[in-house]
């Protein structure tokens, strides 16, 4: 199915407040990584921002991230690494009042799997590719009940 110009302006109308994660997970620097990778697998996130007490964005931790910490550790015994030693600082982010097509260009082109959402420069949620293409899907749904 071809999305005219018109389905286009429509589906720049679907926004990240819309089907972003409100309430993730998040971490402080100072959180042990071991910690965070269980609350992590607790709540099924495959990755969380780090913010700050006035959740400012800090960074970004990712399953991969903690994989590839957790391993070094494994083989020295340490334990003692923090979200801080391994999170990403270079973080993309969205804001809650960006379309969804933004944000799918994005994942194509970046290759992230979940962004931070942000809203006045602190974090209010997440957004995965999972919520991005169940808008996408649900918006193109709907285009195509409408075209019958």
């Amino acid at each position: 199915m071809k999305i005219t110009l018109d389905k286009d302006k429509k589906m720049e109308s679907v926004k990240v407040k819309d089907y972003m994660i409100y309430q993730p997970v998040t971490f402080a620097p100072d959180t042990l990584l071991a910690q965070a990778v269980t609350k992590l697998l607790n709540a099924k996130q495959i990755g969380a921002p780090v913010i700050d007490l006035k959740n400012n964005l800090l960074g970004f931790i990712s399953e991969q991230d903690c994989l590839s910490f957790m391993l070094k550790g494994a083989y020295h015994c340490d334990m003692m690494t923090q979200v801080a030693d391994c999170m990403r600082k270079d973080v993309l982010s969205v804001n809650v009042n960006d379309s969804i097509l933004a944000v799918a260009e994005t994942m194509t082109a970046q290759k992230p799997k979940v962004l931070p959402v942000v809203e006045d420069d602190k974090v209010v949620g997440i957004i995965t590719r999972s919520e991005v293409l169940s808008a996408i899907c649900k918006h193109l749904s709907a285009e195509e009940k409408h075209a019958l």
